[in-house]
C-alpha cells in the first residue's frame, strides 16, 4: 500500500472531495476551507503522512463532534484548541502515547480533523487512510468502529477549545457500547456548547490493535482524488461525469437521481444532542407554485432518506449516500446554513437560482456488513417516520 505525504494543496481537496462523499454532513465545507486558508496564511508549509493502519500503532479516532449550524462557524482556533485539549486529555486518561489517529467519518471538516492534528502536533503522528462509515453518519453506532466487539468505543475524551487551563473543560465517559457513549457524549457537547473534540475507540496493544479489521481503507485519499478532479477540472463537470468519477474512485456504484433542481425550502433546528434535524425540499422549478416535481431530504446532520410527492417508494435511503453537487459552482456541499445559503436565500426563503443535483453513492459493504449498523439507522428513520425496508439485510 502507498503512503502519502499530504500538504496544505492536499488539505483543499480532501475538504473538496469529501463535501461531496460526506452526504450532506461532517462538517460545513464553508468552514473547512476558511480553516484550512487560516492555516495557510500562519505560513505553514509541512506535510502529514497518511498512511494504511499497520496494527502495531497506538492510534484512536480523532474527530469534532456537534452541530455545524449552532457552532456558527468554525475558526482554526476552535479546532486546534479542540483537539489539543482533547488528545493530551486521552493520553492521561489511557496512559498511552498515540502514534496515528484516524478520522470517524467522512465529511469537510472531520476529513481534515485529524491531519490538522497531526499538522500542529508537536510529535509526529500520521493519520491513516481510511474512516468508519464511507460518507458521514448522525452518530457513532452508525460506524464500523461500532459495530465492532473487540474495538471498545471507551475510553472516550471530550474537550472544549479553551485557551486557558482556568477554562478547559474535559470529560471522560466509560460505556459498554458506542451508543451509550452517544447518549452521554451528546449531553456533554450541548454542556460545552454545542461542539467538541471527540478521542475514543483507541486501538493498542491492550487489545491487539484491534483497529485493523474494524475501518475502511483508502477513504481518505479517495476523498483526495475526488477533490482533485474537481479542482482541476477547467469548467465544472456534469453530475453524470462526477457520479462516474465517483464509482472509479470509490468502487461503489454511484448514480444521478436528480439533476438541475432548487433548494425552495429549508427547515433546520439543532435538538438537545446538538445535532441539526431538518428537511430540505427541491423542485424542478425555483418557485415552488411552478413546479412540477418536488422531492423531499429528510436529515439529522447528514442525510437519512429522500422521496418524491409522485412515488410510495424512497428514492434513496442511507445507509447509501444522498450527496450534494452544483454544476453551477462546481462542488459539493453540507447542511449547514452557510454551506446551503449558496442555493437557498434564508432572508428571502426562496431558491438563489443555482441548482443542484443529488448523486446516490451505494454503503460501502464493510459498512452494511458491520454487526448492528443497519438496525441502528433503522432506528433513526423511525425516528423520522420511517418504518420501511431498507436496502441491505440487518
Amino acid at each position: 500500500m502507498t503512503d502519502h505525504s499530504v500538504g496544505i494543496a492536499d488539505f483543499r481537496y480532501i475538504a473538496t472531495g469529501a463535501a461531496i462523499l460526506g452526504s450532506g454532513g461532517g462538517g460545513s465545507y464553508h468552514d473547512a476551507t476558511h480553516i484550512i486558508d487560516e492555516l495557510a496564511n500562519r505560513g505553514w508549509q509541512g506535510s502529514v503522512w497518511v498512511k494504511n493502519y499497520d496494527g502495531a500503532t497506538n492510534c484512536c479516532v480523532l474527530a469534532m463532534m456537534g452541530s455545524p449550524d449552532a457552532a456558527d462557524s468554525l475558526t482554526l482556533t476552535n479546532i486546534e484548541h479542540s483537539l489539543s485539549n482533547t488528545l493530551r486529555a486521552f493520553e492521561n486518561e489511557t496512559g498511552t502515547s498515540l502514534g496515528c489517529i484516524i478520522p470517524g467519518e467522512i465529511g469537510p471538516i472531520n476529513s481534515i480533523v485529524p491531519l490538522i492534528a497531526a499538522a500542529i502536533a508537536d510529535n509526529d503522528i500520521w493519520v491513516v487512510n481510511g474512516d468508519g462509515a464511507g460518507r458521514a453518519v448522525p452518530e457513532l453506532p452508525q460506524t464500523t468502529y461500532g459495530g465492532s466487539t473487540a474495538l471498545a468505543a471507551s475510553p472516550c475524551v471530550l474537550a472544549n477549545d479553551a485557551e486557558t487551563t482556568a477554562t478547559l473543560q474535559s470529560a471522560l465517559l466509560n460505556a459498554a457500547t458506542a451508543a451509550q457513549i452517544e447518549t452521554l457524549a451528546g449531553g456533554i457537547v450541548s454542556a460545552f456548547g454545542s461542539f467538541a473534540g471527540i478521542a475514543l475507540w483507541p486501538s493498542s496493544q491492550a487489545n491487539n490493535y484491534a483497529l485493523t479489521a474494524n475501518y475502511i481503507s483508502e477513504t481518505l485519499m479517495q476523498t483526495w482524488a475526488l477533490g482533485r478532479f474537481l479542482s482541476n477540472a477547467v469548467v465544472p463537470p456534469s453530475a453524470a461525469e462526477v457520479a462516474v468519477q465517483i464509482t472509479a474512485t470509490t468502487r461503489r456504484p454511484a448514480s444521478v437521481v436528480l439533476s438541475n433542481f432548487y433548494i425552495t425550502s429549508v427547515t433546520q433546528a439543532t435538538n438537545s444532542a446538538s445535532l441539526d434535524a431538518g428537511i430540505i425540499r427541491l423542485d424542478n422549478h425555483p418557485d415552488q407554485t411552478k413546479s412540477t416535481e418536488t422531492h423531499y431530504i429528510y436529515n439529522l446532520n447528514e442525510n437519512l432518506i429522500m422521496y418524491s410527492n409522485s412515488s410510495s417508494m424512497p428514492d434513496i435511503i442511507a445507509p447509501d449516500s444522498i450527496c450534494y453537487y452544483s454544476e453551477r459552482t462546481g462542488h459539493g456541499f453540507s447542511n449547514a446554513k452557510n454551506d446551503l445559503a449558496s442555493y437557498f436565500d434564508f432572508g428571502t426563503s426562496k431558491s438563489t437560482g443555482y441548482a443542484v443535483s443529488i448523486i446516490k453513492i451505494n454503503a460501502a459493504p464493510q459498512l452494511w456488513r458491520a454487526p448492528g449498523v443497519i438496525a441502528s439507522f433503522a432506528g433513526l428513520l423511525r425516528n423520522i417516520g420511517y418504518a420501511g425496508a431498507l436496502p441491505y439485510p440487518g
